[in-house]
């Protein structure tokens, strides 16, 4: 189930180009299942009408603070009590700098400040306006309030410019109003992930690599920062886009990331290493391109570093999780390198069943902790699995604050 899922999701349009995207926004938390009402202001109405907005949310939208018929109907108390979340998109420098006064001179603003939902704004202005130390200052105030800000993509602006301005597709707001709704149990944790597979060379146009797509991965740095972890990705060459709220360390070679977890784990409070990193590498990588004049060709291979292993000096009070892609065994093999490898939680993963394992949306797992308790996932997304998954590390963060206090 979505998280958004029968809330009640207020969209504030402000008068800015981007209001041409609130109806996909609309229509996309439809999908998942929200419950959504639209509040426009007068600006808003010159780029898009009240019925077409209407129209796609199936709900009369307010728009007017003092008409007496809707007043009585929808009224911008009965805006703020009912919303479960509020989202201000586009959210234009004049409506910032009227939230940040708190303003309520129109149904939008009056109900921002009648409402005690989380909010969520998703500023969209020419860039020379974004930038401006006014505008800063009124978004730092928006933040002071507790307001969750979308930053603004980087692109061409409908007025010619390039730079950043723009209002990120319905996706990322989507994605934004989950995490104002989700308890934030990460906050203040450090969570480095591994993700993607990644690649030996064997001369200047092959490599050695295998068929992680890298999505189980980022799901994890997404669903971790979501819950308010600061992130660091550590990824192999994939086709994904970076998270937001993560940083991210592109490497190539197995080699590459050892360097990469090894430079951020001390900072770290728990890793999850899910890359698909490779077991053997070439012994001499040639400089040229290997011709194709014998039948046969033999490719010498010594082993690649096993980075997970190499993480048990540094344990320390983190929290260790593996994953075993296993095709035989799944279990068995997984309990294995659970106990070889010192781990305190392993995802055992049949990459052989339908539906899960790689380059698919959905993943099927049974999740081992060091006392031996086995949770089966059942098929769920992977971003599902994800939060799983941290679930039970925050679980196991409890626990073992809990035996360091009782210990003392």
């Amino acid at each position: 189930m979505h998280a958004l899922k029968e809330k009640n999701v207020l969209i504030c349009v402000g008068g800015g180009i981007a209001a041409y995207k609130a109806p996909e926004l609309v229509r996309r938390l439809l999908d998942v299942g929200a419950l959504v009402q639209v509040a426009m202001t007068k600006a808003a109405q010159a780029f898009i009408t009240p019925l077409t907005l209407q129209a796609v949310s199936r709900r009369p939208v307010a728009s007017d603070l003092l008409d007496p018929g809707e007043d009585a109907t929808i009224g911008h108390i009965d805006l703020a009590d009912r919303a479960d979340v509020i989202i201000v998109a586009p959210a234009t420098a004049d409506l910032i700098a009227r939230m940040a006064q708190g303003r309520a001179d129109d149904i939008v603003t009056a109900a921002l400040l009648a409402s005690r939902a989380p909010v969520v704004v998703s500023p969209a202005m020419n860039s020379n306006m974004w930038a401006h130390p006014a505008v800063t200052a009124n978004v730092d105030t928006l933040r002071s309030y507790g307001h969750r800000i979308v930053a603004p993509d980087r692109g061409e602006l409908a007025c010619g410019h390039e730079g950043e301005g723009r209002m990120p597709d319905a996706d990322v707001l989507i994605a934004e109003l989950t995490a104002a709704l989700t308890p934030q149990d990460l906050t203040g944790t450090t969570v480095l992930v591994s993700a993607g597979p990644t690649r030996e060379p064997v001369d200047p146009v092959r490599v050695l690599t295998n068929r992680s797509s890298g999505r189980m991965g980022y799901a994890v740095a997404e669903c971790a920062a979501r819950r308010g972890a600061n992130v660091i990705l550590v990824s192999g060459p994939t086709n994904l886009a970076s998270p937001r709220h993560c940083r991210t360390i592109p490497v190539e070679t197995a080699a590459e990331m050892q360097t990469a977890i090894r430079d951020h784990v001390i900072a770290s409070d728990v890793v999850v290493m899910v890359a698909a990193v490779a077991d053997y590498r070439p012994v001499s990588p040639k400089n040229s391109k290997i011709k194709k004049n014998d039948d046969e060709f033999v490719l010498r291979l010594e082993k690649t570093e096993d980075i997970l292993a190499g993480l048990r000096a540094a344990r320390g009070e983190r929290i260790l999780v593996g994953f075993a892609a296993e095709t035989d065994n799944v279990v068995a093999n997984a309990k294995s390198k659970l106990q070889r490898k010192q781990l305190d939680l392993i995802v055992a993963n049949d990459v052989s069943a339908d539906g899960a394992g790689f380059d698919v949306a959905t993943n099927s797992a049974t999740l081992i902790d060091r006392e031996g308790g086995e949770t089966e996932t059942g098929l769920v997304s992977k971003h599902d699995l994800a939060d799983k998954i941290l679930d039970r590390v925050v679980a196991l963060r409890s626990d073992r604050r809990g035996a360091i206090r009782e210990a003392k």
